[in-house]
Formats: structure tokens, sequence, C-alpha cells
């Protein structure tokens, strides 16, 4: 039987942090390739560290693009971010560029040939979490662990505050009753800052902005009523951050990028590949069809496996969990899913139009619980509910 009280933590990393870095410099490079070619092959990994940028992989497009359009994505996305510090600038760091070219034995498996369909670009299981916490059906613990450090970002960005500087961590402990979310039973925020603050004064400072960040995004009364169960940069000073402080590596927040914890992970990461990768298409999927399934009222929440091999075009398996929170049997909605939506490789990205410039967004602040606008996050979208409730009706 599942606990209905208990404390539940999910923990949030800024655009800044040195992975999130990584992240969104491999998913320009993505952009830059689809943007040009849309049926482009990117696998590109990204290390970050004092005042140098690294790139590696795998790429193949009927475009060339020269390393000076490669390397003007990354700095771009340095610049975007707001690193122009003295251990990490936009403008100073060195770069260096090693994508060649996709394997041949793996680009055979994957292509379209005679009969056969597009296979996958490798194997893996994948996963896709819905519950109904907060509107964007998502978990509450993450869902304001991202909400904090969106509001820190924009008032960085928008000069509200002149003293945050771009890394930042937050973390999220909710109290649940009868299995919904009921308030914070702490708070944790560590952000990097100007040497301005560098004095008790300038802590007291950074913490009472916090504060109204946090009173800003909580739902009212939700609060921790002990202050001690709120850290603000626990250790004290924070001036030396970023890749500068940390090197920085492409897919290091995998729980971050999905459910916070919430839910299980196939241990794939998103970033830096191209929608022909299940690990990143696939899990996409698997969250539309989760999230359809709870907006349709046929559960509260709702868990989707699938699994694939390199080269196989059709899902080797589709799983569904409702948490004892259905009103429908799984089994039903696992043979309805398929005919909604075509769970190959191409079947997924044609019907959530993947194969476009849409990625970098995604790479800070969650590839889930977004709002779908035009091309972007197409995979948050609830157009599957009225079909879903006339086939299980």
């Amino acid at each position: 039987m599942a606990r209905s009280n208990y404390l539940f933590t999910s923990e949030s990393v800024s655009e800044g942090h040195p992975d999130k870095v990584a992240d969104q410099i491999s998913d320009a490079v993505v952009d830059l390739f689809l943007g040009k070619d849309p049926v482009a092959r990117v696998a590109c990994e990204t290390m970050v560290t004092t005042n140098r940028i690294v790139l590696a992989g795998e790429v193949r497009s009927a475009v060339p693009i020269p390393n000076s359009e490669i390397e003007a994505a990354a700095r771009e996305t340095v610049r975007r971010i707001g690193y122009e510090q003295h251990g990490f600038h936009w403008n100073r760091a060195d770069f260096a560029c090693h994508l060649h070219e996709q394997s041949a034995h793996i680009a055979q498996g994957v292509d379209e040939s005679g009969n056969k369909d597009e296979g996958a670009g490798d194997q893996g299981i994948m996963f896709g979490y819905a519950c109904d916490e907060t509107p964007d059906l998502m978990p509450a613990t993450l869902y304001y662990s991202h909400r904090i450090l969106e509001k820190m970002a924009q008032d960085r960005h928008g000069k509200i505050v002149d003293f945050l500087e771009p890394d930042a961590k937050s973390q999220v402990t909710l109290r649940y009753e009868g299995g919904k979310p009921v308030g914070a039973s702490a708070l944790v925020v560590s952000t990097q800052h100007s040497a301005a603050l560098s004095n008790d004064a300038g802590q007291k400072t950074l913490r009472d902005y916090v504060m109204t960040v946090f009173e800003e995004v909580l739902p009212k009364g939700w609060l921790p009523s002990d202050q001690g169960q709120i850290f603000v940069n626990p250790t004290g000073l924070f001036e030396i951050g970023g890749p500068d402080g940390d090197a920085g590596l492409t897919g290091r927040k995998i729980i971050v990028d999905t459910y916070g914890g919430a839910s299980p992970h196939g241990g794939g990461a998103f970033s830096g590949k191209d929608p022909t990768k299940v690990d990143r298409s696939a899990a996409y999927v698997s969250r539309y069809m989760a999230k359809n399934i709870v907006a349709a009222g046929l559960a509260t929440k709702c868990t989707i496996q699938l699994s694939y091999a390199i080269g196989v075009a059709e899902p080797l398996s589709l799983y569904v969990d409702t948490h004892g929170t259905g009103t429908v049997d799984e089994a039903k909605i696992e043979a309805v899913l398929p005919k909604l939506v075509r769970l190959t490789p191409k079947g997924i990205r044609t019907h959530l139009g993947l194969n476009k410039a849409i990625y970098q967004p995604s790479a800070a602040y969650g590839h889930f619980g977004r709002k779908p606008d035009g091309d972007f996050f197409s995979w948050e979208k609830t157009d599957l509910v009225e079909a879903l409730k006339a086939e299980l009706a």
C-alpha cells in the first residue's frame, strides 16, 4: 500500500551550473545542425572547465557546418547565460571541437532502406511520468525547485538585483498528507554571488532576497515553520562558481531534467542528441502519453516505460502503471496508445515535430512541465485527451 504521509525532496540547478552550461552548449550544436539539415545526426558531448570549452562526438549532415559556426554557437550560449568572469568568459575561453563523422555501423542500423523502417539509434529503456500535483502535471517538489531558480535568473538578467552570478542550486522538501503536498519542511538555495556580498551584511542581504523569492514562488503558508530549516548558502561564501569552480559535463543532471526522483529513469541523457536517439525522443513521447492520461482524468498519477533495440523500429515493450489511481485497466490503455501514436522513432518524431531546432530551451529548468509554444515543447501538449476518452469509454 502506498504511503500517504511523508516527506519528499527534489533539487534543481540553474542555467549557470557547470553541467547545465555543458547541456546548453550541446543542444545549441543540435539546433545548429537541425536548423540547416532537419535529418542531421548529432551526438555532441561538452566539457567545460576554467576558461575552456571542449566538444566531442559524432555528426552527419548533408549541409557542411564549419567549426567556426559551431564555436560561435557555443560562445553565444555562454554569453547568453551571463559568464564574463575571470575564470570563465564567453569570449576568452579556449575552444576545441573534436566532432567527427557518425559511425557507418550505427548509421546502417538507423537508416531506412528498402522495406526496412528507420530503426532506433540505440537500445535502452525510457520512462515518462505525470501526476496531478501541479497545473503542469509535474511533481511539486521539482516544480518549485525549478521555479525558484527561474525567478532568480529573471531577476539577474533583468538587473532587479546586481549581486547574483549565474551558478545556483535549489532543493525543496515538501510535506505530504493524504498523498498531497501541503507545505515545505525544508528549503535550500546555494547561489554564486558578487564579491560585494562577501561579508556578514552581504550574506544577510542575500538571505533576505532569497526569502522574498521563496515567498513569491511557493503557495501562501507553505514556508517552513522552523526558520532553521531554510538554508541559504549554508557553506558560506560562494564567489568562485560555474565552470571555474567545478568542471561540467553534458548529461550529468538527468534527474533534474526529468521528474526529480519521483519516477524511474532509464539512464540516458537528452541534451546533445538528435531525435533519432530514443534516449531523447522516446522519453519525450512517454511523458506526452503519461501527461495526456492524467489530463484525461484516467489517473492522478501515471508512469510509462518504453524499450527499444538498436536498429529495430518498433518498441520491444510498452508498460503503463497508474499506481492504483486509474479509472481504466492499464492493459486497455497499453492497447490503445499505439493506435494514437506510432511509437517507432520516425513515428514519434513525425507526431511531435521533433526534427527542428527546438532543443536549447529545454536544456535548463527541466525538459518537462514546460509550456508548449509553437514548435517548442510539443510533448507537453494534451491533444490526445479526447481521443483517449473516446477509445476508453
